[in-house]
C-alpha cells in the first residue's frame, strides 16, 4: 500500500487536498500532511512516502528545498509540484528537482488523478484498473456508467465537460452537430432523466464545489470560473442545488 505527504502552509489547502481524490482507492492507506519545509523533511524521512505533493512556496522557504535535501539522501519518493504560480523559473527548477509535474492551483481534479495514475503505473508498478471501474468511467452528475449511453450523449457530455465556463447552450451544440436543438434535447432528456440546462448547471455547481473544498480563491473567481458573470445568481443557484451557501459549505470543509 502507498503513503502520501502533502505539504502546504496553509491548512484549508491541506484538508482539500486530502478530499480532492478517493486516496485509498488509489491504495493510499496514509496519508501525512505537513505545514513547512523544515517538517516535511523531517516527516518525509520518517515516513518515506510513495509521493509528495508540495507548494512551490511554503512561508518564505520554497518546497524545492525540501526536495533537495530529500534527493540528497536518496528517497525513492516521487514528487508533484503545486503553486499558484505559472513563473518559468518555477517550472524550470522543478524539472531540475526531477519532479513528475508542476500543477497550476486551483488543482484541476482531473489531471492530478491523471499524474497520480501515471505514477502509480510507471513509478510505483502498480494497477488502477479498479480505479478506472469505478470512477473514471462514472459520471459524476448522473451517477452511471459513460457505456450505458449513447456516443451523441456522450460527445455532449463532453462538450459541457471542456466548456463549462464559457456560454454554451443546447442551442449551440445542436448546431455544431447540425442536428434540430428539440430533438437533440428530448434525446438528452431521454438518456439522462435530466434536461440540457439542468446538467450544465449541477455540473457547474459540482466544479464549484470541487474548488470551494480544495482551494482558498474568493468566491467570486469561483462563480467565473464556472460560468457565472452574475454572482448573486450564482449564490441562488448554489444555495437552491445544496441547500447551503458557499461559504457555509467551505467553513465545512
Amino acid at each position: 500500500m502507498y503513503k502520501l505527504l502533502i505539504v502546504d502552509d496553509e491548512p484549508q489547502i491541506l484538508e482539500g487536498m486530502k478530499r480532492i481524490l478517493d486516496w485509498e482507492h488509489y491504495g493510499f492507506k496514509q496519508i501525512e500532511t505537513s505545514d513547512s519545509t523544515e517538517d516535511a523533511v523531517f516527516k518525509a524521512v520518517d515516513l518515506i512516502p510513495d509521493v509528495a505533493i508540495i507548494d512551490v512556496c511554503i512561508g518564505k522557504n520554497l518546497g524545492y528545498d525540501a526536495i533537495h535535501k530529500l534527493n540528497e539522501v536518496n528517497l525513492p519518493t516521487k514528487y508533484i509540484i503545486i503553486s499558484g504560480y505559472s513563473d518559468f523559473q518555477y517550472a524550470q527548477q522543478a524539472i531540475r528537482c526531477g519532479v513528475k509535474d508542476y500543477l497550476l492551483k486551483p488543482v484541476d481534479r482531473i489531471k492530478l488523478q491523471e499524474v497520480i495514475e501515471k505514477i502509480i503505473i510507471e513509478d510505483l508498478h502498480g494497477t488502477i484498473r479498479d480505479v478506472n471501474a469505478d470512477t473514471m468511467s462514472i459520471d459524476p452528475v448522473l451517477g452511471i456508467h459513460y457505456d450505458a449511453l449513447s456516443k451523441l450523449v456522450n460527445r455532449i457530455l463532453i462538450m459541457i465537460k471542456t466548456e463549462f465556463a464559457h456560454n454554451i447552450s443546447l442551442k449551440s451544440v445542436a448546431d455544431r452537430f447540425q442536428m434540430n436543438s428539440t430533438y437533440l434535447g428530448q434525446l438528452f432528456i431521454k438518456e439522462t432523466s435530466m434536461k440540457f440546462s439542468e446538467y450544465l448547471m449541477s455540473y457547474r455547481m459540482y466544479r464549484a464545489q470541487e474548488l470551494i473544498q480544495t482551494t482558498n480563491e474568493k468566491i467570486h473567481w469561483i462563480a467565473l470560473s464556472v460560468g457565472y458573470n452574475n454572482l448573486n445568481y450564482f449564490y441562488t443557484q448554489f444555495q437552491n442545488h445544496f441547500g447551503t451557501s458557499p461559504s457555509s459549505l467551505r467553513m465545512k470543509s
